[in-house]
Parts: C-alpha cells; structure tokens; sequence
C-alpha cells in the first residue's frame, strides 16, 4: 500500500507551495479553485441536515418528557459540523464532510431518548466516539475495512450511490409511499410546483454535467432555488401552500434579517447529573446501555465505511484493492466528530455520502471539508439564508451523482457466485432498507455463506467471519429478545 500521503490518484505534478504540498492538490489532479467549488457543492447538498436535524432531535421527548428546542439544536448541529468538517480536512485531507448523522440522529431521537434523560443521552454518545476512537487507535476498524474484498468494496460504492439517488428523489417528493405499493410516482402522479422545480433542476443539472461545465452541480443547485423562490413569491402565499417538501423558499419579510445570533445553551449539555456514571445508568440497568451503545456502535461504524468507500471510490482515492491510503486519519476524524456530537448535543456525526457532490465537482483534497466547514459555521449565524434552499432545489444533485457512482458496477465479478451474489446483496439493501450500515451487513453475510456452501470458507478473512456473526445476531435482535422475554 502507498504512504498515507500518498494519493492514488497521483498525477506526478511538482507541488506549486506549502497548501499544495500538504493537501497534495496538484498531486491529486485537482485545483484550489475547484476544491472551494466541492466545499460549496457539498454544503450545498448537506445544508438541510441544519433544518431536519432540529426537526427530529429538537422535538423529541426524552423520558422526563422533556424537549431541546428547534433553534438550540439547529445551532449545534451547525456548530459540530463545522468543527468536525475542519478537523476531517486538515487531519485526514480527503473531501470527507461531517455532521449529525440522518437515521442515527432517529435513532437516538425515537430510540434512546424516551428511555433516559437527554443528558444522558449525549453521555452515551460521547462514550460511543471514545470507543470508536479506540477501535481506530488499535488498528481493528482499519484491519476490518481492509479484509472486505475489493468487489465487495466497489458495490458498496454502488450501492450508497443508488441509496443517494433514493434519497433525493424522496426527500424532493418525486417518489413517495403509496397507498398498496411501498412507493410510488409521486402521490400518485407528477403534481404540483415543488416537484416541477425539482425537474428543472435535474435537467438543468443534466444539461451543465454532460456539457462539462466548471461548477454544474452547485450552479444547478444556485438555479433551481432562484426558481423556487420566484415561483414561491408568485404563486405561494405562506402555510407552504405549494406543498415543498421541508424547506419553503421565501426572502425573509418584516425586517425580517439573514442574519440570526445562534443559541449554543446546549453544549455540554452531557455534564449534568455530573460524571459518576454507575448512578446516572442505573435505573435503566447496564445492559440496556450496552445494547443501545452497541446499536449506535453497529450503524455508525458501518455506515461511516460505507460512505468513505463510496466517495473514494468515485474520487478515484482509492487503490487496486479498494483500501485508502490513510483510512486511520479519516476513521480517527470521524470518532471525534461522534464525540463532538455528544459534546455539542447534536447527535452522532458522521461522514456524509453528500459529501459525493463535491466530489462530482472535482474535489480531491481536505480543501473541500474545510471550506464545507467554514460555511457550516457561517450557517450558525446564517442560518435564514440556508433556510431558503429546499429540498427540490438541493436534491438533483444527489441523483446525478448516484449515477456516476453506478458506473462502477462494471468492476465488479459478477461471475464469482460468492461475489456477484454478496455485491448484489450489498446494492440493494442499502435503498431497499434506507440504510448502508444493513446493505454491507447482508452483502457480508451473503459473500460469507456462498464461499463457504462453495467449500471455500477458508478463503475468508477470519474478521469477515467475526464481523458477519455480530451482523446476523444484529438482525435477529428482536426474535432473540422475544424468546428471552
């Protein structure tokens, strides 16, 4: 394997100064400009985690019935994946984004907060950042990303590439649940103006990406919302009468200012009740904790590798054996951004798949999460002008790059059966169950059991086999519990 230094990308160009020799710009093919252009695409595509995340993490009640309020949390979401976004990119020098992870933060909203107060809540993700970070600085989550073959690790990349695409296309409201089919076109049809905006900024999004223009995903997404906005101020007329899906496109009105004073009340948050940990987890009993501990554990750890797969592998970071030169920098970045999110009181962060969009700018280097980061934090003070690009607007990017992570596909062996059969797994678990951590899971255990009914067990990693049993004691949870019950 080459330095962690070393990217493999390399173009053998001479590095033009010091930010070039650090973040091997050059070296990786890219420019300065470009990798500013990556930071705004990623922020860009990511923003509405500033407004979903206080959403579900603000409203929740925790077992005391008590709330965190929508302006408290939207401020620390901002907060944490500032700092988390600068430390990926100067640590790390991948184009790795951070923030509240979406399904973890459910988790931790719907999950653990209703059966502990939100202290300790925050507690127990500070303990499962610290754990992570231990599995980083003993080499086990760097020894357990390298034993995955590489054909696994390029479906992995197909498939967070193909649950991206399902996310925009549901978050934009293009697909929806249906009433006798799980999902449908729309509500039953292609209606109303959000979705139209959403059209137009595929196309547009489309047009600029084929013709190869500098900058097409963040220009589709600066387009599509000075659309919305007018079609918003032309045809709306307040209560989000035109039906956008989160985020309505309006300037603020009254004297109203683009600039708001953030309320960081929340950090630290996880001190109260002080540090005695024995009397604080008590009444709930030690093996709810660990059980809960562990499900953060699961999902974090493997939705964080399947992303790092994905977007190195469509940035080209990647080697012949599908490994990133200096994965421990970014493993060790992204358990702190987990212990700032406890820290912070923002839920688990983690690495974004959005973070695909600055790479489909062209980003290559720790540049992009900086700036990312930079606008983060710009985003605790502004957070009205990021209010203002909706989900229809935003979410075209992430189906544009669903398709240039697809085009991987043909490097995969689908005539190994052990392969083809744990790769197909792996890609469509991770939409059909809305989940990367679920579809490496059963792509696992599907390439685990093909080789050995093959007689070829011997020829998997002994930490595949360990990694797979936790996977299928994970997924059978519920039934096991029902018969301890």
């Amino acid at each position: 394997m080459k330095s962690p230094s070393t990217s493999p990308s390399s173009t053998g160009k001479r590095p033009t100064g010091p930010l070039d020799r650090y973040f091997h710009i050059s070296e990786r093919g890219s420019t300065l400009g470009t990798e500013v252009r990556g930071g705004l695409a990623t922020f860009f595509a990511m923003a509405y985690i500033v407004v979903l995340n206080p959403l579900i993490i603000g409203t929740a009640e925790d077992v005391n019935g008590e709330t965190l309020g929508i302006p408290q949390v939207a401020a620390v979401t901002a907060l944490v994946a500032a700092i988390s976004c600068l430390l990926m990119g100067v640590v790390s020098r991948y184009p790795f984004a951070i923030a509240a992870g979406m399904g973890l933060n459910a988790v931790v909203a719907y999950g653990i907060a209703p059966v502990m107060p939100w202290a300790d809540v925050f507690l127990l993700i500070v303990v499962e950042g610290v754990v992570l970070l231990i599995l980083v600085v003993t080499g086990f989550r760097t020894a357990v990303f390298a034993a995955i073959p590489p054909g696994i690790k390029v479906a992995i990349a197909v498939g967070v590439g193909l649950f991206l695409a399902l996310v925009g296309l549901v978050n934009a409201g293009f697909v929806q649940a249906g009433e006798g089919t799980p999902v449908q076109l729309g509500n039953g049809g292609l209606q109303g103006w959000p979705i139209l905006i959403f059209v137009i900024g595929l196309l547009i999004t489309v047009a600029l990406y084929v013709r190869k223009v500098p900058g097409a995903m963040l220009l589709g997404i600066i387009v599509s919302t000075v659309i919305a906005l007018v079609v918003e101020a032309l045809l709306g007329g307040g209560d989000n009468r035109l039906g956008w899906s989160l985020t309505v496109p309006t300037l603020p009105t009254g004297g109203g200012s683009l600039v708001a004073v953030p309320d960081f009340s929340l950090i630290g948050l996880f001190t109260e009740g002080g540090f005695n940990v024995v009397a604080r987890w008590s009444d709930i009993g030690f093996a709810t904790v660990i059980m809960l501990i562990f499900t953060l554990l699961l999902a974090d750890f493997f939705d964080t590798m399947g992303t790092m797969v994905g977007v190195a592998h469509q940035g080209d970071l990647a080697d012949e054996n599908g490994n990133i030169p200096g994965s421990r920098e970014v493993l060790a970045a992204d358990s702190f951004g987990t212990i700032l999110g406890g820290l912070g009181s923002a839920s688990v962060a983690t690495i974004y798949a959005e973070s695909a969009a600055g790479v489909g700018e062209g980003a290559r280097t720790g540049i992009a999460p900086i700036v990312t980061g930079a606008l983060m934090m710009l985003a605790t003070l502004l957070t009205p002008l990021v209010n203002m690009v909706p989900f229809e607007a935003a979410t075209p990017v992430l189906v544009i790059v669903g398709f240039m992570m697809m085009t991987q596909i043909v490097n995969i062996d689908f005539r190994d059966p052990a392969l083809g059969l744990g790769s197909f797994m792996a890609i469509i678990m991770m939409p059909f169950t809305y989940s990367i951590a679920n579809g490496i899971g059963f792509g696992l255990l599907t390439y685990a059991f093909v080789s050995l009914v093959m007689g070829r067990g011997r020829q998997v990693h002994p930490l595949l086999w360990l990694i797979s049993v936790v996977f299928l004691v994970h997924f059978a949870e519920a039934p096991i519990n029902a018969l301890i019950g």
